[in-house]
């Protein structure tokens, strides 16, 4: 069974642009798209005393701006097969619990909210940090959305985040046939163990980089054709990605997913890169 591909709807311009782009990636992995659109108009309409006429006030819109995102979808890629569907349930709710049987979930950046300034929705940012599958927030300038840089960046993290957005990134570069820039990022500690400024520079750099070639062996051996380029940089890990995304059409980071923890998982690199990454960023959770 191929998995399809969610893609979060509310007709918003934001929607649109995660439209489009994930037309194009259900065009790479060869999975069938799946619109969602999340409302709680049936539970709560549904359950007030009403003439019996027609249809629930806000089904109507809800189809109609379904309808136009097929569209779109058609008029971008015809060859791609999309289903749609209007969910009893809040946006955010909907789309987790969609992401459970996903190839993956695509959002947009902004919503239909009254807070325009905000530089990501709640829906985005709740779904990239529940959802148990990876999710594809779509953001950023022209060039990353059109994917015209050839690049896919990765942000490798530890041990217990890393394994999974490797293979993700890994696959994305392979489908795409582009470069993959991967990523550790390293602080260099202020005082030693004795309390003195340290100065020796060379063991914390030196130790990432064991890391990420030591991380890189397995799926490198697996998409050989993925032609990789590492860098081990000092400095904090949501700069140097946030600054490096200007060069990148996507990109991957993981994420920590603990089956006993409730709230929102999302650690400060991911959130810092939802707002303000100049390409989609992909949130690949971590199982436990």
């Amino acid at each position: 069974m191929t998995l399809p591909l969610v893609v979060g709807v509310d007709g918003s311009d934001s929607c649109l642009l995660a439209v489009d782009w994930a037309v194009d990636e259900a065009v790479r992995h060869g999975v069938p798209l799946r619109f969602v659109y999340g409302s709680l108009w049936e539970r709560y309409e549904g359950a007030l005393p009403g003439t019996g006429i027609g249809r629930p006030s806000e089904q109507v819109p809800a189809e109609h701006i379904m309808a136009l995102a097929a569209k779109r979808a058609a008029r971008h890629n015809p060859a791609v097969k999309v289903a749609t569907d209007i969910v009893p349930e809040d946006a955010a709710t909907a789309l987790v619990h969609e992401g459970d049987a996903a190839f993956a979930v695509v959002t947009g950046s902004r919503g239909r909210g009254r807070l325009k300034g905000l530089l990501l929705g709640s829906v985005g940012l709740a779904v990239a940090a529940r959802a148990r599958c990876p999710v594809v927030v779509v953001r950023g300038d022209r060039a990353g959305l059109s994917g015209t840089h050839e690049r896919i960046l990765l942000g490798l993290g530890d041990a217990d985040t890393g394994s999974e957005a490797l293979r993700f990134a890994f696959r994305e570069a392979d489908v795409r046939g582009c470069v993959l820039d991967v990523v550790r990022a390293w602080r260099h500690p202020a005082f030693g163990a004795s309390g003195e400024r340290s100065r020796a520079e060379e063991p914390a750099g030196a130790s990432a980089s064991a890391l990420l070639d030591a991380s890189l062996r397995a799926p490198a051996a697996e998409y050989p054709r993925v032609r990789t380029h590492r860098s081990v940089l000092e400095g904090p890990a949501s700069k140097v990605l946030v600054n490096r995304s200007a060069a990148a059409d996507l990109v991957v980071i993981g994420a920590r997913r603990r089956s006993s923890h409730f709230g929102l998982e999302l650690g400060r690199v991911g959130h810092t890169l939802l707002h303000h990454a100049q390409c989609p960023v992909a949130i690949v959770p971590q199982q436990p």
